[in-house]
């Protein structure tokens, strides 16, 4: 039995205010709070403890929320009441309160050995585009050479080996792996707990030589890369934001111009497009055009060329997007494998498909996206679990959109299968976007089949 919604007094507080108003207006509009969830790229349950009282909203959740409700700025001006609340709460909240102490989120390398990030904590770290610009021009004017090691551990028990730094790397390549597969929910706690041991230890030594320590700042880059993917893929964004970041800031230690590029581009800009802020994320892809385009590789130049294209095609400029996927294309047609650096292999034709595909569904041309879907999923290994899963759904929705509506439930119930093979929130996401696309037909016997589907198969994204 379903529980009645608390009951809130608008008089209480602020708070509770802004809970009632977005109560009604979310009924007035005929959304349930998972329905405005998926419409605001925001977690259900978020949408829930605002509407309850039991969380002060953030200011990209208020303007969405006013956006997606047609509130007229209804919404938006009650901020300045929440902020000054919510600051006045935080000046006189003792240092240790019932729910607990007060605790920055601290990078990975601080946390003490064993321990692990309470999910609702990191989910509560904001993701702040308004420092991206900051590091992206660090990174553009950076001087170029890599960070010497210092000699000052003369023994050789404490320097970094070729031996160690090799085993290193074939553990990030079986955690990528691994989080391809089974998503970030069964991955990530492992790959932190060798982040705390082993790599930290590496980085607190001194490497045996120069070419040894490059290599050992773009293999710390990459594990705090895939740290950063594993938080994407958790829905903590923030947290995304900031192990990206400090992976940009290894690159540059590591004086790897390239990796740095895609790690501004691919990562920080998909991440800023994912959280619908898309003239950042284009922001970020034009800087690492700028800054690595002359030395970048062929498949390098075609991965920052989507990234542009996809910041083009979510904010409605279609030229520009079919431009630079002309570019991508013919830059990776020029690729050979061999050739090219080991993390940025995995970009094949299936993979510009996908951005394709991703460009199309943006700029509202389902046939076109449904195309590049075939091509980016004949392609695919069947062990990129999580992968099939998105663009699976993604095909579903680009078919709601199109009205071909059994097919788009047949196409949902196999990307529902592959959904319930990984522990992803982007996958729940994902079949949520499918039933948001399809709400429009809830009244056809094949859409309600497709909802008691996802119910029983994938609970966590039913609406």
């Amino acid at each position: 039995m379903a529980q009645a919604p608390r009951t809130l007094q608008p008089s209480a507080s602020e708070r509770h205010f802004f809970g009632a108003e977005l109560r009604r207006l979310r009924e007035q509009a005929n959304l349930s709070q998972a329905r405005l969830g998926a419409k605001i790229r925001f977690s259900a349950d978020l949408v829930r403890r605002v509407e309850t009282a039991d969380r002060f909203p953030s200011r990209q959740f208020v303007e969405a929320c006013d956006t997606a409700l047609a509130a007229g700025g209804a919404l938006l001006r009650l901020l300045p009441l929440l902020e000054t609340k919510r600051g006045l709460e935080r000046s006189t909240r003792p240092a240790s309160s019932p729910a607990g102490p007060v605790r920055p989120v601290i990078p990975l390398q601080a946390a003490p050995p064993g321990s692990t990030e309470p999910g609702d904590l990191v989910r509560r770290v904001p993701f702040q585009p308004g420092v991206l610009d900051r590091a992206a021009l660090d990174w553009l004017n950076a001087d170029r050479g890599p960070s010497r090691p210092t000699p000052d551990r003369p023994d050789a028990a404490s320097r970094v080996s070729e031996d160690e730094l090799a085993s290193a790397e074939t553990a990030l390549t079986v955690f990528r792996q691994l989080d391809h597969t089974h998503g970030a929910g069964r991955v990530h706690a492992q790959v932190q707990r060798y982040i705390e041991s082993e790599l930290n230890r590496l980085l607190a030594a001194t490497p045996a030589s120069e070419s040894i320590g490059r290599r050992l700042h773009t293999l710390a880059a990459g594990f705090f890369e895939l740290c950063g993917y594993q938080a994407v893929d958790t829905g903590a964004h923030g947290l995304a934001q900031r192990r990206y970041l400090r992976a940009l800031r290894l690159s540059q230690a590591a004086d790897d111009r390239s990796y740095g590029g895609y790690l501004l581009a691919v990562n920080i800009g998909h991440l800023a497009l994912h959280c619908n802020h898309p003239e950042a994320g284009l922001r970020m892809a034009v800087t690492a055009l700028t800054g690595c385009e002359e030395q970048a590789t062929p498949a390098l130049r075609a991965a920052l060329h989507a990234v542009v294209a996809r910041a083009h095609a979510r904010l409605g400029h279609e030229a520009d997007s079919v431009a630079h996927l002309s570019v991508a294309e013919k830059q990776l047609a020029r690729s050979r494998p061999e050739d090219e650096p080991e993390w940025i292999r995995y970009f094949t034709p299936a993979y510009l498909a996908d951005e394709l595909a991703h460009c199309f569904h943006d700029l509202g041309r389902p046939q076109q996206t449904q195309r590049h879907l075939g091509d980016a999923l004949t392609s695919l290994s069947p062990s990129h679990v999580r992968r099939l899963a998105i663009d699976t759904a993604l095909l579903a929705s680009s078919l709601a959109a199109a009205g071909r509506i059994d097919e788009a439930c047949a196409t949902g119930r196999e990307a529902v299968d592959h959904a319930a093979r990984t522990a992803s929130h982007r996958c729940v996401q994902r079949i949520v976007d499918v039933q948001v696309d399809l709400d429009p037909y809830r009244g056809e016997p094949e859409v309600r089949e497709f909802g008691d589907y996802v119910r029983h198969q994938l609970p966590a994204a039913a609406v």
